[in-house]
């Protein structure tokens, strides 16, 4: 790469000390008040910002252990993580005293008499380009297919395209705009994922209802679970499903799915980036669309779909698949498989199970209760969620449309490829 006019190659030991780390320590599940010293989690660094309360609270007797804090314009740095994951950083733009580096990230920070005058923020956004992830990724060492490590020796002689410090100021001061408006998108998102939450609460229990359908006259039933309006059905999962056994004999060439937490069913391949199936599939459960499927061994984590994907699908021969009955609307039953009491039943039942054999399976999972309003009303409750899911989507849709305009210009500014005006800073 043939560097701009006033750009030079240096290591990154040429302007920073040695990285600082903290040590492991052994902690415990109690949440942590802002004013408590906690240990940081690899996640503090995720999506390139810095999250000081992403940390857990050390047992008492491991407390005196913490000793290396964060500071103000440094650099963060995931020094051991899976491969994906390993050199994930973020920019610290203030003292964080109550947060702790643990031993799986280091710390950097800018030399007092550096060979090169080098700004950290245009180092972190440096670090946080396309080209240097990979590099970092290319360092990292280790047999493990899971975990990887980066070794000081190695970050230290990572060499960089480095242009003048009037210049990284400037690159510097333009992606903070980005990211400014990143951030306010962030901040959207999560305002209308709580209101999404609070609704889906209100709604499916009957605590809100939709106007014109109440019939309960203020009347309500209790269960073990709650109470729930008078007018709404107590009914078992059972009684408003059916499973569905179709087997794939025919050794049938349909796109295999596969299940995941927050998707719900996908392509398996599009998902996995590879096949992860059997090449024999005669022997895989056909799931059409319209219908429901879950991993039988691992729904305890919320991970149930519904096959709206192609018209038919396969899924392997450890899902359970079931159809609702015309009693219900999908798109309402969905919400209800997905809520927070739903997964607390799926873990208390699978638990349940012997030694967890089978996991939960559909005589199991048939056994749960639900609340269940009128169809109209289902319908109702599930136009309004979709609305709400729709804000969220147009909302992520605009984020990523920023993030990939963003990412364009790094790579420009950061290689050079384009320049910027810098008497401001000269």
């Amino acid at each position: 790469m043939k560097l701009p006019k006033g750009w030079k190659w240096a290591s990154l030991g040429s302007f920073l000390d040695q990285p600082e780390s903290g040590v492991s320590v052994l902690c415990e599940d109690n949440e942590l008040r802002a004013d408590e010293p906690g240990i940081l989690k690899l996640s503090c660094v995720t999506g390139g910002r810095f999250n000081p309360n992403d940390r857990k609270k050390p047992i008492p007797k491991e407390a005196p252990r913490l000793t290396t804090f964060v500071k103000r314009n440094t650099i963060l740095i995931s020094r051991s993580n899976t491969p994906a994951l390993v050199g994930a950083s973020a920019y610290v733009k203030n003292d964080s005293p109550f947060s702790f580096l643990p031993d799986t990230i280091w710390m950097l920070h800018a030399k007092e008499c550096p060979l090169v005058d080098v700004s950290m923020k245009w180092l972190s956004c440096l670090l946080l380009s396309d080209e240097q992830r990979l590099a970092l990724q290319r360092i990292a060492s280790g047999t493990s297919d899971s975990m990887k490590k980066i070794q000081k020796g190695a970050l230290l002689k990572l060499k960089v395209a480095v242009p003048p410090v009037s210049e990284q100021h400037k690159i510097a001061d333009i992606l903070s705009t980005w990211d400014a408006a990143l951030e306010k998108l962030d901040a959207l998102i999560a305002i209308k994922e709580r209101r999404k939450k609070g609704l889906m609460q209100q709604l499916l229990t009957g605590e809100k209802r939709v106007k014109g359908f109440d019939k309960s006259n203020g009347k309500i039933k209790r269960d073990r679970f709650g109470a729930y309006p008078a007018d709404w059905k107590n009914v078992s999962l059972g009684q408003i499903t059916q499973e569905a056994i179709t087997r794939n004999t025919s050794g049938m060439a349909l796109p295999v799915l596969s299940c995941t937490k927050h998707q719900g069913l996908v392509l398996s391949e599009e998902y996995f980036g590879r096949r992860v199936y059997s090449a024999n599939t005669s022997g895989y459960r056909v799931v059409t669309r319209g219908q429901f499927a879950y991993a039988t061994n691992h729904i305890e984590e919320g991970s149930i779909g519904y096959q709206d994907v192609c018209d038919a699908g396969l899924v392997s021969p450890i899902y359970t698949v079931f159809r609702s009955v015309d009693e219900v609307e999908d798109r309402y039953l969905y919400r209800v498989l997905k809520s927070t009491l739903l997964v607390h039943l799926y873990r208390a039942n699978t638990s349940a199970s012997v030694a967890r054999r089978g996991g939960l399976r559909y005589d199991e999972f048939a056994r749960i209760t639900v609340w269940l309003p009128c169809k109209d009303e289902q319908r109702a409750i599930a136009a309004i969620l979709d609305t709400s899911d729709e804000e969220l989507r147009l909302i992520s849709t605009q984020r990523a449309a920023i993030d990939q305009q963003k990412r364009g210009l790094m790579q420009k500014l950061l290689t050079g490829a384009k320049r910027v005006r810098t008497e401001k800073y000269d």
